[in-house]
């Protein structure tokens, strides 16, 4: 068997270290013992941004926000389905994932960090909800949300940051939010917070693989 090779480690703010290792043309990212992506395992973070662009529907100067940039699955899945004079702006809070995603990575990657309906900041995905006016805002900064990566990821999951995210939405706006298993806690938060909810399982690969769940909150 091909070993892992350690290709670098970043500190997650707040406390935890992140490993980029590489086994032949394969990724991941590592979180202590937790696998937090793998370069095979694209399926449910594509349907992420297929689906919450499925359901904002054809508008002119769509602006979208993602929380993570991860390897990248995302937003190149939100790139290839929205228009030229759309805005695709990524929250990443760890320095380090931007330089891997042009370093190591970049192949993975491809053009997406260059086009230029992208914009890369640096930093935590609340403040890009504040700047509010967004089409969709998509969250997949944890394993779900219940901030295992990150203690203070959970105050996007909880009512207050619900109500902030709603706020932050044009109407007919779409919050989308990524995890890796069922939580009717959450889904009952959402539709507390207002929102029209509709809860999606999508597979880990195109052919199956592990079943993770997206929420999709329209901003009715």
């Amino acid at each position: 068997m091909v070993p892992r090779v350690l290709l670098g480690t970043a500190q997650v703010p707040g406390g935890g270290e992140l490993r980029l290792l590489q086994r032949g043309a394969e990724f991941s990212i590592m979180l202590g013992a937790n696998e937090l992506m793998n370069s095979r395992l694209s399926g449910s973070e594509e349907a992420l941004a297929e689906q919450a662009c499925g359901r904002i529907g054809a508008r002119p100067g769509v602006r979208m926000l993602i929380g993570g940039l991860g390897m990248g699955f995302t937003l190149r899945a939100a790139l290839a389905r929205l228009g030229p004079d759309a805005e695709v702006a990524v929250a990443e809070i760890v320095p380090a994932v931007v330089e891997w995603a042009r370093g190591p990575m970049a192949a993975l990657h491809g053009d997406s960090l260059t086009d230029p309906r992208t914009r890369i900041f640096a930093g935590d995905v609340a403040a890009g909800i504040a700047e509010g006016q967004w089409d969709a805002i998509l969250l997949d900064v944890d394993n779900g949300p219940d901030g295992i990566s990150r203690p203070g990821n959970d105050r996007l999951y909880g009512a207050a940051g619900l109500a902030r995210a709603r706020a932050a939405l044009r109407p007919g706006g779409v919050l989308a939010v990524w995890s890796s298993a069922p939580s009717k806690p959450f889904a009952k938060r959402l539709d507390e917070a207002g929102f029209a909810v509709d809860e999606v399982i999508a597979r880990a690969t195109r052919k199956g693989g592990a079943r993770h769940v997206i929420w999709f909150a329209t901003k009715s």
